[in-house]
Formats: structure tokens, sequence, C-alpha cells
């Protein structure tokens, strides 16, 4: 069992060396990113990459308060499913209602690996081959969908 200061200390220490990992990979577009905190640049869409001492997950999530437009957004994915799944090499799971800890409804896209420890070091290597390719595969599906969710802002 970690302690609360360690837990912070090994989720900080995760997510910096794979920061610093990915700084040099460019964008679909030739761009400096920031691949922790991706900007879709459309509120309330978010890419996600979430892990804990049981599993990883790289998810499109829908945060948006309106079901309604939240729907849309959801179904304009499901258009482009067939190039989302041909951009990530495999298919992900489809959620159209889920909840989040703290009871807000979301949608979301996404798939686990599982079982790994971001709290053990060991793990990190297969954390990291988890998330490389499908956070570069979601900006590459991005650079080409964004645009149709421009009407839906």
């Amino acid at each position: 069992m970690y302690s609360k200061a360690e837990v912070t200390q090994l989720r900080q220490a995760f997510w910096t060396a794979f920061g610093q990992y990915m700084a040099p990979v460019p964008s679909a577009e030739g761009e400096t990113t920031n691949w922790i905190n991706y900007k879709t640049g459309v509120k309330n869409l978010y890419f996600r990459m979430q892990a804990d001492n049981r599993k990883a997950t790289i998810a499109i999530e829908l945060s948006h308060p309106d079901a309604g437009i939240r729907e849309l957004f959801f179904e304009q994915f499901l258009e482009l499913k067939s190039l989302l799944h041909e951009a990530l090499g495999e298919e992900w799971t489809w959620e159209a209602d889920a909840t989040d800890a703290q009871g807000s409804p979301f949608s979301r896209i996404y798939t686990e690996l599982s079982p790994v420890n971001l709290f053990s070091r060991d793990d990190w290597p297969a954390l990291i081959s988890f998330f490389k390719p499908r956070i570069i595969a979601l900006d590459a599906f991005w650079a080409d969908a964004q645009y149709t969710f421009e009407a839906l802002k």
C-alpha cells in the first residue's frame, strides 16, 4: 500500500516521464503538442489517458452538460467509426451513456490495458507502449475529423 504522497509522486513521475518521452514527437500536422493535455479545440470533447493500480485507459470523452448535444457529438463519431478504427488499427468500446465519479453523465469511446500498475515502475514501459501509438493515432484521426465537428460547436 502506498501513502497518498507516494501515490501523488509516482503518478506525477510517470506522466512527467511520458511527457518527456513524447515531447520530440510532432503532431500529425507537424506541430509541437502537449500530448498529456491534448487540446481538441472543441469544448467538452477530450482525449484522456488514465492509469491506476489495475488498468490503463485511453478515451475520447464527450462531457457536454446538455444530453442532446452530447448525443449529437456521439452520433457524429459513429458516422466516423470506420475512419477512427482504421486510424487506430483496432476497435474500441463505444459507451453512449456513462457516469463519472462525481455522477455527471458523459459518453466515451475507449480501450483499456489490464492488468497494469502505474505505481510499479516495471509496468511503465507497457504503459508507454500502450498510450504512445494510440494518442498518436487519435491525433492523426483528429487532424482530419475535427472539421466535421466545427458545425456542432
